[in-house]
């Protein structure tokens, strides 16, 4: 039997919806962990299969770790890996799932968790199929991380050991099954605490130093100098964005304290250390800047650290071509991409599993737009199986 037939359309879009169904933001995966343990109980998973790891412990507000599953093999062959992340963002709170057409949206004003929900069914739908169907197969891993989309903190500190250190790697978080990312940025995560003086913003602001000036100028002077948003400079490209900016408590008070978080992306790891130094550099010299009349001046606190680091498979290499030949196998045409964004696939690189990330027709993420294309769903979860039965021989990387 073929993809086709082994992955039914009822059954697949049936997990869609129940897992559309069941809240989880990031840090409140809960409920998602149980109905995802549930189903695959069902399905005939055996509970000694089925661990839920401590990460969450190392997280701050954090329900549960992450979910792992572990199929032992039907043939002796190194060990796969099948990934997706279990939270959706916030914008996905309230949603109500609903099928129109060829696509499920939400009928409420919400994004509707496509992203990634629809990887989150896609592999239920694979395991059933093996397990039904008695499918040869390696040692297979399902590993469901927690708080991607908060800084893929789930992914950051799995431990190897616990995913039987698998020798490839598939991640599931885009759109069309055939696209697939070998590569990603880059980032770093930045925070600054500014200092400034407090005065009667109406009888003596002189006395005053302003933090919002401080901040203010900080951030002018990084744009001025092209490193604020899309960054060019010589032959390098990058990311940068300032995406909290806190302080103040009434307007009669000249602010002493603002606190601000960011970001920096590249591919080119040297240049997100690059675009990370502007920031620090320009805070200092704003904060020096700023005075009140006896000469004192404010000062700032920057801190910096990698968010994640960036990889890109060789289009050469055994993981990239053994990927390709399974989309041909089902009849798509493989496209290979680089994303400017991270992704759990980041942190399994990092620790040695060469990861490629593939569709399930999620579309409009973050978004109220946001929808699931059911015709790529299906060739995702085709394309998902194919990847953990094909041949029974992970190729060596």
């Amino acid at each position: 039997m073929k993809g086709r037939e082994l992955i039914t359309e009822r059954r697949a879009v049936q997990h869609l919806m129940d897992c559309l169904k069941v809240e989880g933001l990031s840090g409140r995966e809960g409920k998602v962990s149980q109905l995802v343990r549930r189903k695959l109980l069902e399905l005939g998973c055996k509970k000694s299969w089925i661990t839920q790891d401590s990460v969450h412990r190392k997280l701050e507000d954090f329900e549960v770790g992450n979910l792992i599953v572990k199929l032992p093999g039907t043939t002796r062959a190194p060990r796969r890996l099948l990934m997706s992340h279990l939270d959706t963002v916030p914008l996905c709170r309230g949603a109500k799932p609903v099928r129109r057409g060829n696509r499920v949206v939400s009928s409420a004003k919400t994004a509707v968790g496509a992203d990634n929900r629809s990887a989150v069914a896609c592999i239920i739908s694979v395991f059933e199929a093996i397990l039904r169907y008695k499918l040869p197969h390696p040692p297979l891993t399902a590993l469901f991380t927690v708080g991607e989309e908060v800084g893929l903190c789930g992914a950051r500190h799995v431990k190897l050991g616990d995913l039987g250190r698998p020798k490839l790697g598939v991640n599931i978080d885009s759109g069309d099954p055939a696209t697939l990312i070998v590569g990603a940025t880059s980032a770093d995560r930045w925070n600054v605490h500014v200092y400034g003086a407090s005065s009667h913003a109406g009888m003596h602001p002189e006395d005053g130093i302003s933090a919002t000036l401080i901040a203010s100028r900080a951030i002018t002077d990084v744009a001025a100098r092209g490193y604020f948003g899309k960054v060019k400079k010589r032959k390098k490209q990058g990311t940068s964005n300032v995406g909290v900016f806190e302080g103040g408590e009434a307007t009669n008070q000249v602010t002493d304290y603002v606190f601000i978080k960011g970001e920096s992306r590249s591919h080119d790891r040297k240049f997100v250390t690059e675009i990370t130094s502007a920031y620090r550099k320009a805070f200092e010299r704003a904060a020096k800047s700023v005075k009140n009349h006896k000469r004192k001046s404010g000062r700032v606190v920057f801190r910096s650290e990698e968010d994640y680091a960036a990889f890109h498979l060789a289009t050469t290499s055994p993981v990239v071509r053994f990927t390709q030949d399974a989309v041909r196998e089902i009849g798509l045409k493989p496209i290979l991409r680089s994303v400017d964004g991270g992704l759990d696939a980041n942190h399994l690189y990092a620790k040695g599993v060469p990861t490629v990330t593939i569709g399930a027709g999620q579309h409009g993420a973050h978004t109220t737009d946001e929808y699931v294309d059911l015709r790529e769903y299906l060739g995702g979860c085709r394309l998902a199986l194919e990847l953990m039965t094909r041949e029974a021989v992970t190729p060596k990387t």
